[in-house]
């Protein structure tokens, strides 16, 4: 058990022990949203309209209104044609994997998301640029036809936001599904935190399908669909998604109407943002416009702490490895705790 894992109170830019209080960098509020206060009397709203939860699945004869609201906000948000809640990215990606392995042979990217696995982990390695090309090379010479092509679209661990454009140039006798799990874009990356669906290659060969957790950037529990009318109507059909309960809807109401919110802390975490990338030391590694960086130094963790910081730092890919140190920054962050941090750094 280590000092942390068992605090009595969510963290924000402060983690507080009985006898202490560090800076935290770390975790996925990347807008700060768990701890910010108008966000959460919006919940309360949500709880005094809707309730704590809905038990009955989406099938049911009876329906809040939310969930529909929730959607059509969602797709004209994020840029797709029409959009599906449900519970938890998880659940999401989930459902369409199973509704889209009937379609054509399922190819993964390096480093795909546990949830995004049918079963065992896929076999795929190398860099993602790499995979790419072979994987048209496979794609060209292969006598099948459909393909559904599954990554992540950030690698948050080692920061990469992985660019999708080269399958635009396949061949006209193949059909793709490019199946992105955007859980660590989504309010955060792209013009006013659009995520990577708007960005995504679709032309009559390939249709983009983006799956997500709400709970990162959008500081909400439940998961999101993103596609054309025609797909989400299919996953709409799905028994994981008639049977399931949905998301709390006191989440998605907060969602709907916390627009204001969600653009006011999009432009505090691209100004810390901005200063990180001018200020960070050469060693460290990040991705433009992604608040995660990397430290390869195993030291750093306990360097940070003896300063009054706390980082994410675990052993990766195998239990085995050195510590990986990642910074994440939020929102909630001040200048004067990115200066403190950046001064450990140098």
């Amino acid at each position: 058990m280590t000092l942390f894992n068992q605090l009595h109170s969510a963290p924000s830019r402060l983690i507080r022990t009985a006898d202490q209080q560090y800076l935290y960098f770390g975790g996925t509020s990347y807008l700060g949203l768990a701890q910010d206060e108008e966000f959460k009397d919006l919940f309360l709203e949500g709880i005094d309209q809707y309730g704590i939860n809905t038990g009955t699945s989406r099938s049911n004869n009876v329906q809040l209104d939310i969930y529909d609201i929730a959607e059509k906000e969602a797709a004209r948000r994020f840029g797709s044609a029409s959009a599906l809640s449900v519970s938890s990215g998880y659940l999401a990606a989930q459902l369409v994997l199973r509704e889209l392995s009937v379609f054509g042979r399922l190819m993964y990217a390096p480093g795909s998301h546990p949830a995004l696995w049918l079963s065992d982990k896929p076999e795929s390695s190398g860099t993602f640029g790499n995979w790419i090309r072979s994987t048209l090379q496979e794609i060209e010479q292969s006598k099948e036809r459909c393909f559904v092509i599954v990554s992540d679209a950030i690698n948050t661990l080692q920061p990469e936001l992985y660019d999708f454009s080269a399958f635009a140039d396949v061949a006209a006798d193949k059909e793709i599904i490019l199946l992105v799990d955007d859980s660590h874009g989504l309010g955060v990356v792209g013009d006013e935190g659009r995520g990577v669906y708007s960005s995504l290659p679709v032309n009559m060969r390939i249709r983009p399908v983006v799956v997500g957790s709400m709970a990162k950037g959008l500081g909400v529990d439940g998961g999101l669909i993103l596609a054309d009318q025609e797909l989400i109507d299919i996953f709409r059909q799905s028994p994981i998604f008639r049977g399931a309960s949905p998301a709390a809807p006191a989440g998605l109401y907060a969602f709907v109407e916390g627009q204001r919110i969600y653009d006011r802390q999009w432009t505090k975490l691209m100004r810390n943002i901005e200063f990180m990338e001018a200020n960070l030391p050469q060693s460290i590694q990040y991705t433009k416009g992604f608040p995660a960086y990397l430290a390869e130094n195993p030291d750093l963790y306990r360097r940070l702490l003896a300063k009054g910081i706390i980082i994410s730092s675990f052993p990766y890919p195998r239990e085995t490895d050195p510590l990986l140190n990642r910074m994440v920054v939020s929102s909630w962050h001040h200048q004067d705790d990115l200066q403190f941090l950046v001064n450990q750094l140098t």
